[in-house]
């Protein structure tokens, strides 16, 4: 299966409360950035995790529906469901959400899911998807994507794609 873990785009420095932070227009063009670049190498995914936090919900949606606009032209078209977790927040536990990888796709070892959440979550995901082998920094809006093979829980880090190298 393939794994992509996204950090949310740029988001206001304050608001009334972390959960309540917006993207900036910035956060917002890193994130259509990122869904084109998705596009361009043909990505697509079955299942969106998100977390309920507001930035990272307005990343997950751009995402989709850049990918959904871009697949409907060419003709694939897929449905993606985007779902929201409420154990992916900053300080959530990595180990949470790989048991819930492995539970829930047990029967389809060839799903392709992103998960969109925040630092410092999304580097302690990548490393506990890659036995602890990998922890990159995550710069708002990049993407890891995984190699995961769910029958020895086991996976490889193949990338990590930031806006700038875009």
């Amino acid at each position: 299966m393939r794994i992509f873990v996204m950090r949310h785009g740029q988001a206001q420095a304050m608001a009334r409360s972390d959960q309540s932070r917006e993207l900036t227009s910035y956060g917002k063009c890193e994130a259509e950035n990122m869904a084109s670049w998705l596009v361009n190498q043909k990505k697509h995914f079955d299942h969106i995790f998100v977390s309920p936090y507001i930035r990272a919900q307005q990343t997950a949606k751009i995402v989709k529906n850049i990918l959904v606009t871009k697949i409907v032209k060419n003709i694939l078209v897929t449905k993606t469901s985007l779902t929201t977790l409420d154990f992916i927040t900053p300080e959530d536990s990595a180990e949470k959400m790989h048991d819930f990888i492995d539970v829930n796709f047990i029967d389809n070892p060839h799903a392709k899911v992103l998960i969109v959440s925040h630092m410092p979550l999304v580097s302690y995901l990548v490393s506990e998807f890659t036995g602890g082998m990998q922890a990159p920094l995550f710069q708002t809006a990049s993407i890891a994507e995984i190699e995961y093979d769910i029958s020895s829980t086991k996976g490889q880090l193949i990338a990590h794609t930031v806006p700038a190298s875009i």
